[in-house]
């Protein structure tokens, strides 16, 4: 019987090992997770009636694949959609205030977050004739040359800092967000493109006789997001073990052509390794094995990233907070990145009369902040929560996790070190990597990507 190691048990491992089940399933596997817990930086907690969400807060529709996973493993009565106002009501604050983001032509012409040249710059993308570089381009230069340079400082701005947690000066455009530019080649503009992108979408949902869906939606589940990796988890059962962590790994002349070295002697002897966990711990793993592959992978930089979640009695929050929650943009050095409004964005989320709101500190350009103890961090976002939102009374609840390595950053060159590492990797068969820290950091492109992998180890088992 073949066996795998898939080293690595957060969403990218277990999905991993749960399609590899369905892939190859005379293969025997096992998931070998360093912390206590499977499911890495997804985990839900619930104290004193909040329920927080520590890593990402929800998933997009954008591909099918969660929610086939769902589907896959009975999920599908447990999903909970976000809040139509979520979608809707999104928000940056600037100047002092917060302002709405504009949701189409009209949002665009009446946003005071442009001046008119600012709105002619966006509103006429469509029909500007500017030519791809040759170079290739941050997110920053990408909208600048398609959209303006106050687009570029706002909306780009926001739109990286509320998923890389980065700075659009220096995240590849290719790399973190590969559809713009294949949307400015294929149709000749972003917005053409992402017009051509929803009309393929309704027209494959009709050829599948499925509803015509509207507008990418966010979810959850009612119990928190760690519904989904507890299930993959219980599914495989004793294949996850956790408390383990693995040094290195090394090619054997015996049948079993690798073998995974854990600490205190522990070995596996398999035909595969599925190197699943954060760039950082593949680069410790490899070091012996491969140099120049560890020092490529090493190199891939992440931000830190704190997450203050605090709770208010609804009666101190002035005004109406139907949304997803505000954007400070990172050019701006705030000390909050963003607030999510996690009690309008999902029900029950607080109990009755409280909310529940979560800013993210830290990032790039803020990484001391994750030092900071907990009053002073706490006493930090209170304040920019009160200046933002008016709140009149002091929160009642807090609960502070801090990620030292949250995000991995795609800065510009990273394609090419993907495609080196590819490359390097190549030469040890039976070797695959994975994981957030090549091909997106999106919960859909984690599994995405997991079940590529897997389709790959199961035809090298074949093949063997």
């Amino acid at each position: 019987m073949p066996h795998v190691v898939v080293v690595g048990g957060g969403l990218t491992g277990l999905t991993v090992a749960f399609r590899l089940k369905q892939f190859a399933p005379d293969a025997a596997v096992t998931v070998l997770e360093p912390r206590n817990q499977p499911g890495g930086n997804i985990r839900t907690e619930v104290h004193r009636g909040f329920t927080v969400e520590c890593g990402p807060n929800g998933f997009l529709d954008r591909t099918p694949a969660i929610p086939n996973l769902v589907r896959d493993l009975g999920l599908s009565d447990q999903l909970l959609a976000a809040s139509d106002g979520s979608r809707k009501n999104r928000y940056v604050f600037v100047g002092g205030k917060l302002h709405k983001l504009p949701g189409g032509p009209f949002g665009l012409l009446t946003t005071s977050l442009l001046s008119l040249r600012g709105k002619w710059d966006l509103i006429s993308e469509p029909w500007r004739k500017t030519p791809p570089s040759l170079a290739e381009e941050s997110v920053q230069e990408f909208v600048t040359r398609r959209a303006g340079k106050e687009a570029a400082d706002i909306f780009a701005d926001a739109l990286v800092t509320g998923i890389h947690g980065g700075d659009p000066a220096m995240l590849s455009v290719a790399a973190a967000f590969p559809r713009l530019p294949v949307m400015e080649r294929e149709a000749g503009s972003v917005v053409r493109g992402f017009m051509r992108a929803a009309k393929k979408r309704k027209a494959d949902a009709k050829e599948r006789g499925e509803p015509v869906s509207g507008p990418m939606k966010m979810w959850s589940f009612r119990e928190g997001l760690s519904v989904l990796v507890n299930a993959m988890s219980e599914q495989l059962g004793e294949s996850v073990r956790c408390g383990i962590t693995v040094e290195s790994v090394s090619e054997a002349a015996s049948v079993s052509p690798w073998t995974v070295h854990g600490q205190r002697g522990y070995t596996w002897s398999v035909d595969a390794v599925v190197l699943a966990c954060p760039a950082y711990e593949q680069a410790a793993i490899l070091a012996d094995l491969n140099p120049p592959l560890a020092d490529e992978i090493g190199a891939i930089p992440y931000n830190r990233i704190a997450v203050v979640a605090l709770g208010y009695r609804e009666d101190h929050c002035p005004g109406r907070h139907d949304g997803f929650g505000y954007i400070a943009p990172q050019n701006t050095r705030r000390d909050v990145l963003g607030v999510q409004w996690c009690s309008s964005i999902f029900p029950d989320r607080a109990p009755q009369g409280f909310v529940l709101w979560r800013a993210l500190c830290g990032g790039v350009h803020r990484a001391e902040q994750v030092e900071w103890d907990d009053d002073r961090l706490g006493k930090a976002v209170h304040e920019e929560i009160k200046l933002a939102m008016g709140v009149t009374g002091e929160p009642v609840f807090r609960r502070i996790v801090r990620w030292p390595n949250a995000i991995p950053q795609y800065v510009i060159g990273h394609l090419d070190r993907v495609a080196r590492i590819d490359a390097l990797t190549a030469k040890h068969r039976g070797l695959f990597l994975t994981g957030n820290a090549y091909r997106g950091v999106a919960m859909a492109d984690c599994v995405e990507q997991a079940e590529v992998t897997a389709a790959k180890v199961a035809r090298h088992l074949q093949s063997q």
